[in-house]
């Protein structure tokens, strides 16, 4: 059987497959928003690398080519996630990486500004966790 039917099979039978060994980028200054989503990620085999600001997340994505996805905080010190997701655009490299934005202060036409700075998707904080892997497993399937 293929490789590729074989991968389909799998992911039919395991939504999870998806996620497992994955590596995700996760930005967010409030070290309490770390530890409950990388708890989460973790559990599902996914792999988490950890930066505190946007100037942070570039550095690591120098450092971690393996990175599959980056969660972005918006409102966080030294440069914001509409900053990040920028910068992190200007690089050919990394034009298709998947990029979530996350923020705390839901307000209307803050999900606009996030696409309009390059994230690929969006979500209000408090988390929905199964809002979050849902997108995970959709933008994390390649």
């Amino acid at each position: 059987m293929p490789a590729e039917k074989q991968r389909m099979l799998r992911f039919a039978h395991d939504k999870e497959a998806v996620l497992d060994g994955k590596t995700v980028l996760l930005v967010d200054d409030d070290m309490r928003n770390v530890f409950a989503l990388s708890s989460v990620l973790e559990e599902k085999g996914l792999n988490i690398i950890v930066a505190r600001n946007g100037l942070e997340s570039l550095e690591k994505l120098k450092d971690h080519q393996e990175i599959a996805l980056v969660l972005m905080d918006i409102m966080m010190p030294k440069m914001d996630g509409y900053e990040a997701m920028r910068e992190i655009r200007k690089d050919a490299r990394l034009k298709k990486l998947p990029i979530i934005a996350l923020t705390a202060k839901a307000m209307m036409g803050d999900r606009a500004k996030c696409i309009e700075a390059g994230a690929n998707d969006y979500l209000a904080k408090p988390v929905d966790t199964d809002k979050l892997l849902s997108m995970l497993r959709v933008w994390l399937y390649s």
